[in-house]
Parts: structure tokens; sequence; C-alpha cells
């Protein structure tokens, strides 16, 4: 009996250390793939950091225009037909005849927004959907503190969304509640898998690997978000009068 066992012990050892050498060579793959997709999205963000923020405020913009809208409308159907709510204006950072003082403050502000907008940006986390909701959360609220808090909230959310915590959130532990080892190891080997595909799947990394100059799909993007920033200016015209 326990001869018989012995040779199955022994495949069963054997199959988890191929699962382990399989997970390690998988994790290794696409570690390598994300940092050079990674890298190569970074110079594209460097390049088109002004057009992305721009991008991004508008969009934040038409959003909360949309979002007022339907408060309007729910507000109408409270009050009546005739009940017109009072125009609000879009807050704008005070820059006319700023003192020296207010310029250098201006500037230090202008620093502390597009360094933490370009570190949470939602475009940084397409590899990982669950953040994208996160992240546009983020860029939200920095954008609001921007254009109407105080250096120092400034300050104070720049130093929160570099230390990692404004983008935690609960996430669900991933060890197997089973006492079967190997089926932990498969199910973990499988979600590698996966990964590694929409990792090669990623329009950047494709550029990447089809393009004979990936650095020509800048030119690409810069005629995207010029599109968009039209597009976004035109639905947001009456709240930036």
């Amino acid at each position: 009996m326990s001869k018989q066992n012995l040779p199955n012990k022994k495949n069963h050892v054997q199959d988890q250390l191929l699962f382990k050498v399989q997970i390690q060579a998988l994790n290794e793959e696409l570690k390598i793939i994300e940092q050079e997709t990674q890298a190569f999205e970074a110079k594209l963000r460097a390049i088109l950091i002004d057009m992305i923020i721009e991008e991004q405020e508008l969009s934040d913009l038409y959003r909360r225009m949309q979002k007022a809208k339907k408060e309007k409308r729910l507000e109408q159907k409270k009050r009546g037909k005739n009940y017109k709510e009072p125009r609000q204006t879009e807050p704008k950072v005070e820059e006319k005849q700023a003192t020296p003082e207010t310029k250098e403050l201006n500037k230090e502000k202008k620093r502390l927004y597009r360094e933490a907008m370009l570190h949470v940006h939602p475009d940084k986390f397409s590899m990982k959907e669950d953040k994208i909701d996160l992240a546009t959360e983020v860029t939200g609220k920095l954008i609001q503190i921007y254009r109407s808090g105080s250096l120092k909230e400034l300050q104070l959310f720049h130093a929160h969304i570099f230390s990692g915590n404004a983008l935690l959130q609960t996430e669900g532990t991933h060890k197997s509640q089973s006492p079967i080892e190997d089926n932990y190891l498969k199910k973990q080997k499988e979600g590698l898998e996966q990964q590694l595909i929409r990792a090669k799947n990623r329009p950047t990394y494709r550029v990447l690997r089809d393009y004979e100059d990936p650095m020509l799909f800048a030119e690409e993007l810069k005629a995207f978000y010029a599109d968009r920033i039209f597009k976004l200016k035109k639905r947001t015209r009456k709240a930036r009068v």
C-alpha cells in the first residue's frame, strides 16, 4: 500500500514544483512586459503632459456639468416647470494683478498640481482596472483643490498622493482557503496567464512590438487629444465663460 502511494506522492511534489517554476516564469515575463510598457507610457506622458492635464480638467468639468443638469432637472420637478436655478460660475485660480508673492505661490501650486496629476492620472492605471475609478475620483479632487483650495491644502493632498494612500482600497486577499495547495497554484497560474494576455494586448505594448519607431505613436496621441479637447471645449464652453 505504501509502495503504491510513494510514486503518487512523488508525482504530486513534482507537479507542485512544475507549477511553481511556471508561475515564476510567468511572473518574470509579466514583470518585463509591464516595465517596458510603463517606461514607454512615461515617455509619452512626458510629451503629452499639458494636453493630458487639459483633457482631464475638461472631462472633470463636463462630468460635473452633467451631474448638475441631473440635479437641476430633479429640483425643477420638485418645484415646478417655472423654477430657474441661479447660474453657477466655474471657480478659477486668480492670477490677474498678482504680486510677486502671489506669482510665486501660484507657481508652486502649479508645480505640485502637475506632479500630482502625472502621478495619479487614470491612464497610468489602465493595466489595473480596479484602480481607474479611484484614480478618476482622486484627480477630480486634485483639480478642485488646485482651483479653489489653499497652497497648504494642495501640499497636504500632494503628500497624501505620493504616500500611496490616496489609491489604497480594500482588496480581498488571494490566499487559498483550500488545504489543497496545487489547486491554489493552478488558479494562480491561470490568473497570471490571463494577466499576461491582457498585458500583451495592451495598445501601447502592441505599439512597442509592432511599430518600427514606437515614438511616432506620440503624434497619433497628440491628434487624439487635440480632437478630444476641441469637443470637450465645445461641450463646456458655457461653464467656462
